[in-house]
């Protein structure tokens, strides 16, 4: 079994610009890549669950989303992080856009994604953990057995609160991916030094 880490995308990995599809508009958040590569240092399969409903309303392609993810996949193989896939959701109940009108299991905070990315890759779920901006990118986390990181300021104010204060199940909060790592990997490593006796 694999562990992994389940990562949204925009506001997590990247500056959350609305409907981001262009090249030029993409910026790294400041150390996401350090934190991704510690994280995979670390054994930790890196996999990408973003929804993109920005198809069904008709503001850019599939074949521009698969242009600047493909060029998000190089930048980062760049720097030393490999992402073993990235799963996207083009779908919307009230879609423009016919062929993507349809409420699906992919789009979150439904788990389709996630339950797709543990059957293909075998992830064990309590090894692993979500990230990302939103209470939405952790559909797995409570009665699921993932435990998950709200980070940054892209949710409400008062759900960024009640994470701090321990609200919800398996779920706290960091500000942002770098820190979280470092939180991930203290946790582990403590954990392995239980296990050793130490």
């Amino acid at each position: 079994m694999n562990k992994a880490i389940f990562l949204d995308r925009d506001g997590t990995i990247n500056a959350d610009k609305d409907y981001l599809y262009q090249i030029e508009d993409f910026e790294f958040l400041p150390k996401a890549v350090d934190g991704l590569k510690m994280l995979q240092e670390e054994g930790y399969l890196l996999v990408i669950m973003t929804n993109q409903s920005g198809i069904a309303r008709g503001y850019y392609t599939e074949k521009d989303f698969k242009r600047l993810n493909c060029w998000m996949l190089q930048e980062l193989q760049n720097k030393g992080v490999i992402i073993t896939k990235v799963y996207y959701c083009p779908h919307l109940p009230d879609a423009k856009i016919e062929r993507y009108r349809k409420s699906c299991s992919c789009r979150k905070p439904a788990p389709g994604m996630f339950i797709k990315a543990v059957r293909q890759f075998h992830i064990d779920l309590a090894q692993s953990y979500s990230i990302g901006d939103k209470m939405r990118d952790h559909p797995l986390c409570g009665e699921g057995g993932c435990r998950g990181y709200l980070i940054g300021r892209g949710e409400r104010k008062d759900v960024i609160e009640k994470v701090k204060k321990g609200s919800y199940v398996n779920i706290q909060f960091a500000e942002d991916l770098y820190h979280c790592a470092i939180e991930i990997l203290q946790k582990e490593h403590a954990k392995d030094r239980r296990d050793l006796g130490w």
